[in-house]
């Protein structure tokens, strides 16, 4: 055999092991379309190594910037293939900057919770403003129904959420409660004299944190969307989201983390004692649980999930702003095996409405000894106001500083 034949037999077998490895042996010589993406916390989706390797076998490699979803929708998106911001009035605030007929696609959607561990869960069932939902075999559930008009008296120690706001201006509520006030520290004896709150990421940049305070606003609002009334005198109505801006936001903490790092708190092996609550989605949850199990083949029941009452879903929505773009909303929509990756993170996935969703994602967590919640007993959901009035609600709340352009 010729020596430069020889010699060419490494390169050629490590191109083809490079092949196998990257998933795109089928199309050997197809050039790879790098997209440069903008995304909040979905963008663990995309950085999984598996949907790299499933979207690598397209021709298509992802470049992530990580962005807070309203920070995606307010500033300059030019160079820019694909967003993918965490809810609707952020992809909203997208869709109506573009002059261009654009793709998008909502693949999955995905209940706002709230991460807690078990002494306090059963400390707020104590206290009556939260019910531990069944667990097959009557083991310790990971789950737990939360009254939120309830809760929001504990945080701000009145009834109902409507209470007082911060009149000395101290940052707290007047008559907030603390843990051991409300008998955490007869649980198992443990002691904790902080306020009662929800750790949240940061209210001018997430739309998780955006979503809770919508929730707030909900519940605070008499289960009714601000902005809803007065709706033919715009200065009452004002002066209403204003007045019930100022009334919930000594109840929201603003830590000015990302989502995603919020999760990643809360997961971690400090995570109690970094918060007793954590705002999250309930995928970061469910894929916690699916890798804890998969590793040592039982369930995390430390680490336990609150589901608020109303509730608040978030829907993720994958713009495409190219024509690069373009391709990958439209592998999202009908890629089978992309799909079937969501639902191993803990998405739920849209094939034929929630229903539908649910069933799947419940199905393979049973089949992987993973305890899947329940449907909410309270079909309350709660709606996000207009755009306008949320804006205003969390500009007020969060104190947001105008947003910073990006050089065009």
């Amino acid at each position: 055999m010729p020596r430069h034949v020889v010699g060419a037999l490494p390169v050629a077998l490590a191109g083809l092991i490079a092949l196998l490895i990257s998933g795109n042996t089928l199309r050997p010589f197809e050039r790879i379309v790098t997209l440069e993406a903008r995304m909040a916390s979905k963008s663990d989706f995309f950085r999984d190594p598996e949907v790299q390797r499933l979207l690598l076998g397209h021709g298509i490699r992802v470049d992530i910037r990580r962005l807070g979803s309203r920070g995606i929708a307010t500033q300059s998106l030019t160079g820019t293939d694909v967003v993918f911001p965490s809810g609707q009035p952020a992809a909203k605030i997208i869709l109506d900057r573009q002059d261009r007929s654009v793709r998008s696609v909502r693949p999955f959607v995905t209940p706002l919770v709230l991460g807690t561990f078990r002494d306090y869960a059963d400390t707020l069932v104590k206290a009556g403003v939260a019910t531990p939902q069944r667990a097959p075999g009557g083991g310790p559930t990971l789950y737990y129904d939360l009254k939120m008009s309830a809760f929001m008296s504990l945080l701000d120690g009145t009834d109902g959420g409507r209470g007082t706001a911060d009149q000395d201006g101290d940052g707290r509520p007047e008559g907030a409660d603390t843990w051991n006030g409300i008998g955490f520290d007869t649980v198992r004896g443990r002691s904790n004299s902080g306020r009662v709150l929800v750790r949240t990421s940061n209210v001018c940049e997430s739309n998780a944190a955006g979503t809770y305070l919508s929730l707030l606003a909900f519940v605070a609002n008499g289960n009714t969307t601000p902005g809803t009334e007065n709706v033919n005198d715009p200065r009452l109505a004002q002066n209403a989201v204003t007045d019930l801006a100022a009334r919930i936001k000594p109840l929201i903490s603003l830590q000015g983390m990302w989502a995603d790092e919020q999760a990643d708190s809360y997961l971690s092996d400090l995570g109690e004692s970094i918060a007793p609550i954590s705002l999250i989605y309930e995928h970061q949850y469910l894929a916690h649980q699916i890798a804890h199990h998969d590793k040592s083949g039982e369930q995390d029941t430390d680490r336990v999930l609150l589901y608020p009452t109303p509730y608040a879903l978030t829907e993720p929505q994958l713009i495409s702003l190219t024509d690069g773009g373009d391709r990958l909303v439209r592998l999202l929509q009908e890629d089978g095996e992309l799909r079937d990756r969501a639902i191993e993170l803990g998405f739920r996935v849209r094939f034929s409405g929630e229903d539908g969703t649910s069933e799947r994602l419940n199905a393979y967590l049973g089949d992987h000894g993973i305890q899947a919640p329940a449907a909410n007993p309270d079909q309350t959901k709660s709606y996000e106001p207009d755009l306008e009035v949320l804006e205003r609600i969390i500009t007020y709340v969060g104190t947001c500083p105008q947003p910073v352009q990006d050089t065009p």
